[in-house]
């Protein structure tokens, strides 16, 4: 098959790979419909990566076809049409089936592309581990774009406002306009946000959060246009959604007294200096970490098939598969209003 693989900073290319095999019963092979490149896929596109290996497939986010299924899985068949998590669990221990994946007792939790660990989702064929639990079958009413922001950008979004504790009528903000970010001002509303501060340095992506109810503005100036539109009160809930230092700093200074932070960018810094002082003075609740995508579909779901949420509406680029590198260049470089971009086949 093919597939884009990671082979240093800035080289992704689409070559020729293995087919996926199953690995144990409890396994299925999927193929590829369409998969998504994420945000935190530019870690490893610059060489920030999450592992020393090399020519490893890239990639956590797809939707596809199953053909087929190891003997011990019992809720799909070759045919179906799936979405996978891009949080992976063993689906069995007690952490994993109350929803929390990434604390998975029996040392099944991974994530798609990081490393030859588990092979990437920008593939022509997918090994999904422990099937019937980290693959669904789309449900009716829900399109292949729309699946395919279910499987890690929509659910990320909507665990970063959650973990912000956004409540009715609470001024919340939105640090970060990509894709996810974007998805987060939308959630933020959906959660009864009475305004939603939509805050980047990019004026298209602002002008987009900006149809989408926000209020606009340029993250060079953020800090004083907050704080003059709240009276000095600041923010009740602040989304972080890039994952710098600078933009982890700003989020806690923006946020109000006893208000909530969330940080859902994905930042690598070893040494972040934490400003306990400031957070101890305002007596800030703090939450940061991954997602466990199953565990939000519930929600969701319902949210999109009602018309609450519309996350395709952020896909703005599809490319094929071959063209990887071009998409990677792309989305990095946030040229051509680039938001997300989404290869097949």
């Amino acid at each position: 098959m093919k597939a884009l693989l990671y082979q240093g900073p800035r080289d992704i290319r689409y070559e020729s790979f293995d087919d996926p095999k199953l690995a144990a019963d409890t396994d299925a092979i999927v193929k590829m419909d369409k998969c998504g490149i994420c945000g935190s896929d530019l870690h490893i596109y610059h060489g920030e990566g999450f592992s020393p290996d090399l020519g490893f497939c890239v990639g956590h986010e797809a939707v596809g076809e199953v053909v087929e299924v190891g003997r011990g899985v019992r809720r799909l068949k070759a045919g179906d049409k799936v979405m996978l998590s891009a949080a992976v669990g063993c689906g069995s221990c007690a952490s994993c089936l109350a929803g929390n994946i990434n604390q998975c007792e029996t040392g099944g939790a991974a994530c798609y592309g990081l490393s030859h660990r588990l092979e990437g989702c920008q593939a022509e064929g997918i090994r999904v581990p422990m099937a019937d639990f980290n693959a669904h079958i789309i449900p009716e009413g829900i399109t292949a774009d729309q699946a395919l922001m279910l499987t890690d950008n929509l659910p990320t979004a909507w665990f970063g406002c959650v973990n912000a504790n956004i409540r009715p009528g609470a001024k919340v903000g939105v640090v970060g306009l990509g894709p996810i970010g974007l998805m987060a001002v939308e959630s933020a509303f959906v959660l009864g946000a009475s305004e939603v501060f939509a805050i980047d340095l990019v004026p298209e992506r602002r002008a987009i959060a900006a149809k989408l109810g926000a209020t606009p503005v340029d993250g060079a100036n953020a800090l004083e246009a907050v704080a003059e539109a709240t009276g000095g009160r600041g923010l009740e809930s602040v989304v972080e959604a890039v994952g710098a230092d600078a933009t982890i700093k700003m989020a806690l200074m923006l946020a109000g007294k006893r208000g909530h932070v969330s940080a859902i960018g994905v930042n690598q810094t070893r040494d972040f200096a934490f400003p306990m002082g400031l957070a101890f003075a305002k007596g800030l609740t703090f939450h940061i970490g991954t997602c466990s995508v199953q565990s939000h579909w519930p929600d969701l779901v319902p949210l999109i098939r009602n018309g609450r949420l519309r996350p395709e509406r952020f896909i703005t680029h599809e490319l094929p598969l071959s063209e990887g590198a071009e998409a990677y260049r792309l989305f990095d470089a946030r040229q051509q209003g680039v938001l997300k971009t989404v290869m097949v086949p």
